[in-house]
Parts: structure tokens; sequence; C-alpha cells
């Protein structure tokens, strides 16, 4: 998947940014558009706990491309209700948008506007595999990657043809509208400056102290949390991590009955390593459906990049990875977030999809391979940025764990058989590196040229952590 690339278009007079901008009506509602005055106050007023919410907006025809005389579609500079993280959806998910998406937002706590950047339009092969119950539910749409953008209570949005697109070139897909993703407060959100290479001291705290949960679960939370039983307790903010000997004797107790005698003998694993929860990040647990999708075994890893651009923090992490979740499930109509894993620029780990880290959870991450693979996701964008050294350990670390689980080297290949994508038709079997990234299974540059050069050095590194 291209980058997320920030680049200034040009330059507004300063006359216009100073205009009120008018609000419109939450996408549905018949009732008129609230004056700035009002939707301000409807901001501050909001309670600060929420769990989060998502405003959705049509965007509607602004003007025609010179080049082209195509329509470019948007919405004119307003206010909004706060929100942190957004994206563009459409009706028909097999439907391609073939034009290029900009946006520039207005910090909540500043008041300016940001320069123009550029909104990653190719997201479909991060989705359920074809014919599958969550691809044919009914509710999924098309997308754009999420961006995130910070704190924002102002947005302008312009959609135009892609450049070499005649006049009489691809329509936009019908039912365009912006999401504007509000993931909800938590007290580890704060920004505290660090970057992709900041110590572990900058990111959210481990265990009990992420959020403070100490209330009661509900069902559905009850439920997640329970998934992971035989490795933490019940209502756990953070798998703690282990070393080499006790993670050996997990696995067999893990998998017992399972095991050939040989495994039996000798258990090539990585020592498990820490994992924040849903709960640990804040998961509204009855977003998702109820149910927990499971597949065969984890045969491979796909390895990611989320495409929502690098200007976030560690401590914000938590706080993306809800918008994520949120964006999935609300604007695109999946069963919960698409990743089993996202890691932070500063190599923290975090549980994705509800079932059990341990398990054989089938994700929504790689169109054609989601069955008997796991799907890890580096939150950021890195076709022209490097991951950090943290967060290209911590994908090693894992996937020398996870695969460990189930018997496979990191450092092989091993053979899937497509579920349908552009690469592979239904059916194929093909031959793949165990631990592999996205564009090895699908037509895209995901997960970014930077983070796919590591893979070679994820693969040898894991091995090596297994024992191997």
């Amino acid at each position: 998947m291209r980058g997320i690339l920030a680049s200034s278009i040009g330059v507004t007079c300063a006359a216009a940014l100073a205009l009120p901008l008018a609000p419109p009506a939450v996408a549905g509602s018949a009732r008129p558009a609230p004056t700035a005055e009002a939707a301000t106050r409807a901001a501050v007023t909001n309670p600060s706990d929420v769990p989060g919410s998502t405003q959705s907006l049509p965007l509607r025809p602004l003007t025609h491309d010179r080049a082209s005389g195509a329509a470019v579609l948007g919405l004119a500079p307003r206010a909004v209700r706060h929100f942190s993280l957004l994206g563009v959806v459409w009706d028909d998910p097999a439907a391609r948008l073939h034009h290029s998406v900009q946006v520039r937002t207005r910090a909540a706590a500043t008041g300016g506007w940001s320069a123009w950047q550029d909104v990653e339009t190719h997201y479909s092969d991060h989705a359920a595999d074809p014919g599958s119950a969550e691809a044919d539910s009914g509710r999924v749409r098309g997308a754009t990657a999420p961006l995130w953008v910070g704190e924002s209570d102002g947005v302008e949005v312009r959609v135009r043809p892609e450049p070499g697109e005649p006049g009489d070139g691809p329509a936009a897909p019908s039912g365009l509208r912006l999401e504007l993703v509000d993931p909800g407060d938590a007290d580890t959100d704060a920004d505290t400056g660090s970057d992709e290479e900041a110590d572990d001291s900058a990111a959210a705290p481990p265990g009990d102290a992420v959020e403070g949960r100490t209330g009661p679960m509900t069902a559905e939370a009850t439920a997640a949390s329970a998934a992971n039983a035989g490795l933490v307790r019940l209502g756990a903010t953070e798998i703690p991590e282990l070393d080499g000997e006790r993670t050996r004797q997990e696995l067999l107790t893990l998998r017992k009955g399972e095991l050939t005698g040989e495994q039996q003998a000798k258990q090539y694993i990585g020592p498990r390593p820490a994992i924040v929860t849903r709960r640990g990040w804040g998961a509204d647990e009855s977003l998702r459906d109820k149910s927990f999708p499971y597949t065969g075994k984890v045969k491979a890893a796909f390895v990611h990049h989320t495409a929502s651009g690098n200007n976030y923090t560690c401590a914000q992490a938590p706080s993306l990875i809800r918008g994520f979740y949120r964006y999935h499930v609300k604007s695109l109509g999946w069963r919960d977030i698409g990743y089993n894993f996202l890691v932070d620029k500063c190599g923290r780990i975090y549980e994705g999809r509800a079932g059990g880290v341990a398990k054989a959870v089938k994700g929504a991450h790689t169109m054609g391979f989601n069955s008997n693979t796991t799907g890890i996701a580096v939150i950021g964008s890195y076709g022209s940025k490097k991951p950090s050294s943290k967060a290209v350990k911590a994908v090693s670390r894992l996937t020398a764990w996870k695969l460990g689980l189930h018997g496979m080297n990191p450092g092989s290949k091993t053979y899937l058989t497509s579920g349908g994508g552009n690469l592979y038709g239904k059916g194929k079997k093909v031959r793949m590196n165990v631990i592999s990234g996205h564009r090895d299974g699908f037509n895209t540059s995901c997960p970014g040229g930077k983070l796919y050069s590591k893979l070679k050095s994820v693969r040898s590194t894991a091995a090596r952590y297994q024992g191997r």
C-alpha cells in the first residue's frame, strides 16, 4: 500500500481561515445544521469518558477539475465535533476509488489548520476473504485507509480524479462520505513528545496502570478476556512476558496432545513477549460481533503497516487502536478489528482481533490469505520512512512466539491456499515465506518498502529467538 504523504498544496488566505465554520448535522439526521458555536458547546459539554463516536458526512460536488472537467467532491471548511482519525467510505466494497483524497484539519488545541494531507485510497486488500461470512454479511463497505490527525474540530476534504483520468473516466463510487472517528478518552493517551526511538518509559504504562480499569466487566468484555485464560488472570490489561523456560512449559500445557514426540522433546519457540490486552487498550467490546472466528492453525504471519501516518506518540497508540477498531467495525462493517496484533513504534505489542492471542483467530488483514495465518500491523506508514528498530524487534519477538506455538520455523517456507485475490485465484496453492509481507499475497505496496525490506532480518532474528 502506498504510504500516506503529507504535502502542502497551496496557501489559503488568512481571511478565509478566520471565517466561522458551520458544521453539518451528523449523517442521517433530519435536523438543520447547528451553528459553529453550538457545535463547540456540544463538544465541550459531552462527557469525557465516552467510549467513542463516529460522525458520517456525505461528500458533495464542490467544483470541476480544470484538467479533466470531472467533478471534484468534498466538503468546504467546517467545524465538527472533536475527532482524531478519519477516512472515506462508500457503499460497494467491490468498487474502486480512482480518485485522490486530500484533507486538512483544524487542531482543537490551537485552532491552527494543517497542510493538505493525502489519504491512502487502496485499502480493499485489508479485508476478509471473498465469499466468507464476514465479507458477505451485507454490512461491508469500500474504504480508504484511516488517517490519524490528532484531536481536531474542523475539517476540509477534496476528492479529485487521479491524474491521467479523462473527464469520462471512472465515476466516484456511490455513497461517498467522510467518517470522523473519536476514539474516546483514556488516561494514557496524553502527548509525551516521544518519537519512534523513545524509551519504553514514554509508552503507555503496562499492567493495571493502563487506564486504571478496575470496575466490573460486561459479558462481552469478560468473554474477550476469558479467551486468554491460561495466560493471564481474567480482566488483566497486559499479558506479561515470560522467559524461555517458562514459555516452553506453557507450550507443553497449551498444546498437550497436539505435539509430536519430537516436538515434546525439543520445543522451538521464542520467549513470550508482553502483550497489551484489548482491555488494556480500551476496546469497547459491545461494538464487535459476539462470536470469535477461528481457523485451523497458524502456518504463516503477514506483516502490514496501518498506512495511518507517523504523526503519533507511543502514549497515543491505544487511542489509535481504538480508532482503527471503531473504523473497521462501524464504518467498514467488519466483525472486529482486522489485525490479529498491532505494534507501535516504541515496540509495544497489542492484542488485536478478539479470541485469544495464543489461538488461531481468523483475521481480516490479507484478502485471500486470512485462513491459517496471523496478521501483524506496525502502526504508521513505511513507504518512505524506516520503521523503528524497536518495532522491528517486536515483530521478530512476536512471530518467534506465535509461530512457535504452532511448530512453524520463521526462516522457512510453507504452502497456503488462496481464498481469492488479485495475485492468486481461489484454490491456488502458493509457496510463501512463513513470515511474509502483505504484498506477497496481494498486489499492494503494503507494508511499505522500508518495512518490507526488514523482513529478511525479522525471519532470521525470529528463528534465532526460537533456538534454531
